[in-house]
């Protein structure tokens, strides 16, 4: 069964919003993986405009599925990794300004810094895995930097999905065949919902994981968080 871990960022938006420490981010944590969660997602951004640098020492203690972290790579998100040692660290390139990571790495381009990073990364006992689209290049170099895992970004699935599913499935098909070749193990994430979940999976059944965060969690309001896990884990199953 493919893994889900529930990216609880908005948690962190919501209580950030307010002040103090309502919804609790730590205990949300613990709740998700007690509801089946397979692993919690956090992408501790400069501005701290959600998570924080005390959530990610408060939620290592805390974690005891797959604690993965996922940012831009600069020194501050090293420095992090190297203290926290997660489950797993999601290299992203988005720089910090951004609202949500929307592209892939051009890992040809940034081949020779990706492999440095990663480098350092697994000498910290750590599983990478680098945030790609579906060009066959970005993959095949993907290789070439030593990462574990890929992660698709599975944005343009989301956006066409309505419109014509097995259109916005094909590329993702073809470049997890491709990955699989090459023996990367497959993530994916961004949009991903319960509309389109099921879908991406029977068509890519060797996914490892999803990270979910935005649609789980707004599902959540009106399902229950519990409920809302159960229906994700669900789609999931083989």
């Amino acid at each position: 069964m493919t893994k889900l871990s529930v990216n609880i960022n908005k948690i962190a938006t919501i209580r950030n919003a307010r002040g103090g420490n309502t919804p609790n981010v730590v205990q949300v944590a613990i709740d998700c993986e007690r509801f089946g969660a397979a692993g919690i997602t956090v992408h501790p951004r400069p501005d701290e405009r959600h998570i924080t640098g005390k959530d990610v020492v408060d939620l290592s203690k805390v974690v005891s599925t797959e604690f993965n972290i996922e940012g831009y790579p600069d020194e501050r998100f090293m420095q992090m990794i190297q203290a926290i040692r997660p489950a797993q660290a999601t290299l992203v390139p988005d720089p910090p300004h951004v609202l949500t990571s929307n592209a892939g790495w051009d890992t040809k381009e940034h081949l020779e810094v990706l492999q440095d990073i990663i480098r350092r990364i697994k000498s910290w006992g750590v599983r990478t895995s680098i945030f790609v689209d579906t060009n066959l290049q970005n993959i095949e170099y993907a290789v070439k930097t030593g990462t574990d895992r890929i992660e698709f970004y599975t944005g343009p699935y989301a956006d066409e999905y309505a419109e014509d599913r097995e259109k916005a499935i094909k590329p993702f098909i073809i470049a997890a065949n491709r990955a699989l070749e090459l023996g990367l193990e497959l993530n994916a994430g961004h949009d991903l919902n319960q509309e389109n979940l099921r879908f991406f999976k029977e068509n890519i059944p060797q996914l490892a994981e999803v990270s979910i965060g935005h649609a789980l969690i707004s599902d959540s309001i009106y399902l229950g968080l519990e409920n809302t896990i159960q229906r994700y884990n669900y789609l999931l199953r083989d």
